[in-house]
């Protein structure tokens, strides 16, 4: 079930105040969940996406939900602009350029597949989130990402290797996928 307007706009402000409290020196936002809605106090699974300019300047999240959707939200944005450790922390000249992405997320579901071509004939691009997994080594990609990776070979592969498999490793027996949806909203 989507979020009611009311609460996509909470999350997106409650992200916004928390990133700029910690540049001010202050602790986050209290979050008082007795108030929320029970979609922003059940345990949900979210990402935080920072974006200047359309470039990614941060982007950080969880998988499996673990805490209130809210408190995983301002966990999420703390880590998007200061603990992603693709990009130094957010400045303060940075923040009114910062553009805020909130996505939810909905549980994964494991996806079988027989051979590379069966997955990528299962995969939906610009619907699904993929995970990738072998032992330890995993990584995901929102659905966003099919945006700048359309191609679903160059999709896996670049996943693959995020995931630090070589960029075929979709192609090789026991890789674990697994596949998610997610809700998005953005300022």
């Amino acid at each position: 079930m989507p979020l009611s307007p009311e609460d996509r706009q909470y999350l997106l402000a409650l992200a916004r105040q928390t990133i700029t409290r910690q540049l001010e020196g202050q602790k986050p936002p209290e979050v008082d969940l007795q108030r929320l809605s029970e979609d922003l106090r059940r345990p949900g699974a979210s990402f935080v996406t920072l974006t200047i300019g359309g470039e990614l300047r941060g982007c950080i999240g969880s998988i499996e939900p673990r805490q209130p959707l809210a408190l995983d939200v301002r966990e999420n944005a703390l880590g998007a602009a200061f603990r992603d450790p693709r990009f130094p922390p957010l400045s303060q000249r940075e923040l009114a350029r910062v553009h805020i992405e909130v996505s939810v997320l909905t549980p994964p579901q494991p996806l079988a597949f027989t051979d590379a071509e069966d997955l990528i004939a299962k995969l939906r691009p610009h619907v699904d989130g993929v995970i990738l997994a072998r032992g330890w080594q995993r990584a995901t990609y929102l659905p966003q990402v099919w945006e700048k990776l359309p191609d679903p070979r160059d999709f896996l592969g670049t996943l693959c290797m995020k995931a630090g498999l070589p960029p075929d490793a979709y192609r090789q027996p026991g890789l674990e996928v697994f596949t998610y949806q997610v809700e998005s909203m953005e300022e």
